[in-house]
């Protein structure tokens, strides 16, 4: 049986001449926190303190250990590599990676050693892809556009600048012989009340010529399936399964599957995931008032109850499996049924999903674009496929998954930012949110919808934000009217729309010690990333209530007022057109840095 072994312990970071203890998973800046280098970037103006650590290289080590078992082959496995970087082993270089969203594995037979990964600044990395391939516009002056890195860590309206590197998954080696299982493909359906489960499996050999089965089982039914070369399918059929429903409209049973890689009577390897039985389909049919786009779970129409994600801490190596379930359950408190995770941010865990398969949270997943023009020449084309090849199949198990979603505001920007004429031709993002990324996901997983993108009105013969068709950022309110002006559209489905406030009163306090607070204030406007943020919550308040002049506490509280009003009539004008309208997904649930 495949022998795993993590490598979680006995690292080190080198900062300079010095080292310093390191933590995996984990990432420079918080390795820098805990040695005492850095402060908090949290904290007051500190971010700006602590900017010169994503300009620098790092490397992190540890002692490989010896060979410590008869098995003919050894794998050294990274869930998660941050993000441009060098693996090599007493000198030897094992190999180069250049994407955060990818899982990557080394061949390590027989060898040991000094274990050396060393990053390259991101920056470095990304203004030398676009010195060679050229400008691409994009909503901010960072170039998070030009590497597969969490676009989010260069800095967004709401959030830091906070470039990170380092192991932000998990470490580990892996033994085998014979085989392992690569990949499994769970296509999950269900078909006259039978739940069909077919598992597309691959194998890595060392031996071509052994026999190999697999057998699977879920909910009491087995089957098996010999493996000819490097794969095979294994069917299973469930009669009458319980059904998979989001919150409020059933329950959420989960059923146990587990799949056995075989060499005659030895368990070679084994896979284990949760699935659920459902179907999902979304429904963009023309009508009367344009064009829809309805989620239909198990036949059931749905307005969608949302809520936008953003990564829960710019360190997502942080987060922990109970501060996800934390924040998914607060979100279910709130009466949401869907979460968007938004494209400037990461494929999440585990962890995440499996809350969300729990609480019967849809999941809508943006695949990792975001206001922007992404070159599509090489590496970066190729890097985007094996990343979504990779994380569709590592996703598929989830009931709870049920959209894919090629970017976040690139055709949008694209039609109205100004980016057309200044491209002048040249790539942009379109190969990927049309051509690329559709055709991945009908490959691999055609049991889910796809859209091109967040607005999208469905093809080019429409305003990309057109509100009657298909989805709508609804972002000219909070920007620059009354948020009453809610009342004056109904979108078919509003993905984004949202009004500012500042935090909770503790969240200030803790984050600006010592400030005097008020709107002003110098920890207060650094931490408001907004554009004129301060000047569209005075213009959004006056038209409600009386300044307060002076009293930051009467401010702090009738901001927040205005807030819970503006977000208010929003949802309550689109759910009372439903079926017109059919979602609503209020910008944001969460926070990633005290903003």
């Amino acid at each position: 049986m495949l022998e795993a072994t993590p490598l979680g312990d006995g690292w080190i970071l080198r900062h300079g001449s010095e080292t310093l203890p390191a933590s995996v998973p984990g990432c420079v800046h918080t390795d820098l926190m805990a040695a005492g280098v850095i402060p908090d970037p949290f904290l007051g103006r500190n971010e700006t303190d602590v900017a010169w650590v994503g300009r620098r290289d790092w490397t992190y080590e540890r002692e490989l250990p010896a060979p410590s078992s008869a098995q003919e082959q050894t794998d050294l496995v990274f869930d998660g590599l941050d993000t441009v970087a060098e693996i090599s082993l007493d000198g030897r270089l094992l190999g180069t990676v250049r994407n955060m969203h990818r899982s990557y594995r080394f061949d390590v037979t027989g060898l040991s050693g000094r274990l050396s990964v060393r990053f390259v600044s991101a920056y470095a990395e990304a203004e030398a892809v676009r010195g060679r391939l050229g400008e691409r516009p994009a909503a901010y002056a960072e170039p998070y556009q030009y590497l597969r890195k969490m676009a989010c860590s260069f800095g967004w309206d709401w959030g830091p600048t906070l470039v990170t590197a380092g192991i932000w998954r998990p470490v580990r080696l892996e033994r085998w012989s014979t085989a392992r299982i690569a990949r499994v493909r769970p296509l999950v359906s269900v078909e006259e009340g039978t739940g069909v489960v077919e598992l597309a499996v691959e194998v890595e050999r060392t031996r071509v010529e052994a026999p190999l089965a697999v057998e699977a089982t879920v909910a009491g039914v087995r089957a098996r399936a010999e493996i000819e070369g490097a794969g095979g399918t294994v069917r299973l059929r469930v009669p009458d399964p319980e059904l998979w429903w989001p919150r409020g409209y059933g329950g959420q049973p989960l059923y146990d599957v587990e799949l056995t890689l075989l060499h005659g009577d030895d368990a070679l390897d084994v896979w284990r995931r949760r699935i659920g039985f459902r179907s999902v389909e979304l429904d963009r049919r023309p009508d009367a008032h344009g064009t829809g786009f309805t989620l239909v779970v198990n036949g059931e129409r749905l307005f969608a109850r949302g809520v936008n994600w953003i990564p829960d801490d710019v360190f997502p190596s942080r987060i922990t499996r109970a501060r996800y379930r934390e924040r998914l359950e607060q979100a279910a408190g709130a009466g949401v049924d869907l979460v968007r995770i938004w494209g400037g941010g990461i494929y999440e865990s585990e962890d995440f999903y499996d809350a969300c398969d729990e609480l019967g949270l849809l999941v809508w997943q943006d695949f990792p674009f975001a206001c922007a023009a992404y070159p599509e020449e090489q590496p970066l084309r190729g890097e985007v496929e094996a990343e979504a090849r990779e994380n569709v199949v590592r996703l598929m198990p989830h009931p709870s998954l049920v959209l894919w979603n090629g970017n976040n505001e690139n055709l949008w920007g694209f039609r109205d930012w100004g980016w057309e004429p200044r491209l002048a031709g040249d790539s942009w993002g379109e190969g990927y949110y049309l051509g690329v990324l559709p055709r991945v996901v009908a490959e691999l997983d055609p049991t889910r919808p796809y859209t091109a993108g967040s607005p999208w009105s469905g093809s080019w013969r429409h305003h990309p934000n057109d509100p009657a068709h298909g989805t709508h950022h609804s972002w000219e309110v909070w920007n620059r009217e009354d948020y009453a002006d809610y009342r004056l559209s109904v979108p078919r489905f509003v993905a984004e729309f949202g009004w500012q406030a500042p935090p909770a009163y503790a969240t200030l306090r803790r984050a600006l010690p010592g400030e005097e607070l008020a709107p002003d204030s110098p920890g207060m406007l650094h931490h408001q990333k907004a554009d004129d943020g301060n000047g569209k919550l005075a213009r959004g308040l006056a038209r409600h209530f009386a300044v307060p002049d002076g009293d930051f506490d009467r401010w702090h509280y009738l901001t927040q007022v205005n807030q819970a009003r503006a977000v208010a009539a929003g949802i309550e004008h689109w759910r009372a057109h439903w079926p017109v309208c059919a979602g609503t997904v209020v910008w944001q649930l969460n926070d990633c840095w005290p903003v």
